[in-house]
């Protein structure tokens, strides 16, 4: 009898699409942070507070992942940048293949500097689907609890930066910024950390002053296709 391994034939095929997706970035020259985190920490928020700061000095774009709704993707649309939703009905994670069709529905995306792409409320299975992004990059909230690094250490291990929102919370809950740190520096030590709140805009200027520079870096390493 012959046994398949579907999970590794699963993530397998999706490696090669997103080898794709990376190649393709690369070529233009585009920043890709693929923006993870449970449900209700905060990542659209983050995203919308973003996108004030940064629209008019950046191209960007918006894949914005969901498991039913567009809501997300209408406040971000507000914004004044172009966004493509994918539902996944029922799917707890987005894939390589959502994500290369989805930006070939971009307008202009070759002319991009940054994509942002906001995946589904989950911990744990989109750190497992490599997207073909630049940087994976995780949100967490203080109301979520400190035990988040080491309970889903996979999601913060992989995470070139790690978001805590909702900063200005952290008087009122039992949150232990001290173990938190602790416990992200024992999973991963080079992981860029930010504090901040997207309802008050503390903390923001260094989050985005960071993404600038990842721009800037990412621009000098390509060449746009002509």
């Amino acid at each position: 009898m012959k046994q398949i391994n579907l999970e590794s034939k699963i993530l397998g095929s999706n490696e090669l699409l997103a080898r794709k997706n990376r190649h393709l970035f690369e070529q233009l020259g585009i920043l890709v942070l693929n923006l993870m985190s449970s449900p209700g920490a905060g990542k659209t928020t983050l995203l919308e507070r973003t996108i004030e700061k940064l629209n008019g000095r950046l191209k960007l774009g918006v894949i914005e992942g969901d498991l039913y709704t567009d809501q997300d993707a209408r406040r971000i649309e507000q914004k004044g940048v172009q966004v493509i939703q994918i539902n996944t009905e029922g799917t707890c994670h987005l894939d390589a293949a959502m994500i290369g069709q989805a930006f070939a529905d971009l307008q202009e995306y070759g002319q991009l500097d940054l994509l942002f792409i906001e995946n589904v409320g989950n911990l744990v299975c989109p750190a497992e689907f490599d997207l073909g992004e630049d940087y994976k990059v995780v949100v967490l909230s203080t109301a979520e609890g400190n035990d988040k690094p080491l309970k889903y250490p996979l999601i913060f291990y992989q995470s070139r930066a790690v978001v805590l929102n909702k900063i200005d919370l952290l008087p009122y809950t039992d949150f232990s910024l001290e173990r938190f740190l602790q416990d992200l520096e024992n999973i991963n030590p080079t992981a860029q950390t930010f504090m901040l709140s997207g309802r008050t805009g503390q903390g923001l200027a260094e989050w985005t002053g960071w993404l600038l520079e990842e721009v800037n870096r990412k621009k000098q390493g390509t060449a746009r296709e002509p």
